[in-house]
């Protein structure tokens, strides 16, 4: 088994449910474990899971403005594992920045995981 990492992806985004997050932004990060089959030695492109196609992939679903972490971490989990049937467990994890809670310092966020 093979790991692939993409970790601290930042995106300025409009996701929320309140309708000033959907006005002013917020920064996102999200950090993507993909665990794969290989027994064999991997030498060229296609003997592993492509992390820019993989990138792309979360930028583009990233650009559209939705109400809920989770809705996009589902939806990335299943967009993901279309992409090689080699992909034995995925997991998503999607960061919100600074949240709207009044005197909150932190993080919040929500991590989708998918086992084959």
């Amino acid at each position: 088994m093979v790991t692939i990492h993409l970790h601290q992806l930042r995106f300025f985004c409009f996701h929320g449910i309140h309708q000033e997050e959907r006005l002013i932004g917020n920064e996102f990060i999200v950090n993507i474990d993909i665990d794969f089959d290989r027994s064999e030695l991997i030498r060229e492109l296609d003997d592993t899971i492509n992390y820019v196609t993989v990138y792309e992939l979360v930028k583009q679903r990233m650009s559209i403005a939705t109400p809920l972490l989770e809705t996009i971490g589902q939806e990335l989990l299943a967009s993901i594992s279309e992409l090689d049937t080699r992909i034995r467990k995925l997991q998503i994890r999607i960061e919100k920045s600074n949240p709207p809670i009044e005197g909150f310092e932190g993080t919040v966020g929500v991590t989708c995981t998918k086992q084959y």
